[in-house]
């Protein structure tokens, strides 16, 4: 069985995962070269908004279909 989110987790980890994406759309603009280890930080960054956003989206999907989590 899955652990339930709270709202209040819900809503931190919504708000994080727009600061992620507010920090990858800053580094857009930087030249890689430049900052040694950026590439690296750009696709951390994704991972984890990846995640993040998955495991919201399959809370969700278990709050609104219940079957689906069986």
């Amino acid at each position: 069985m899955e652990l339930e989110l709270t709202q209040e987790e819900q809503a931190r980890i919504t708000d994080t995962t727009h600061k992620i994406q507010s920090a990858e759309e800053a580094l857009t603009p930087i030249d890689a070269r430049k900052v040694p280890g950026l590439n690296e930080i750009r696709e951390c960054l994704h991972n984890a908004d990846k995640t993040l956003r998955g495991a919201l989206r399959a809370f969700r999907q278990r709050v609104e279909r219940p079957e689906l989590g069986s």
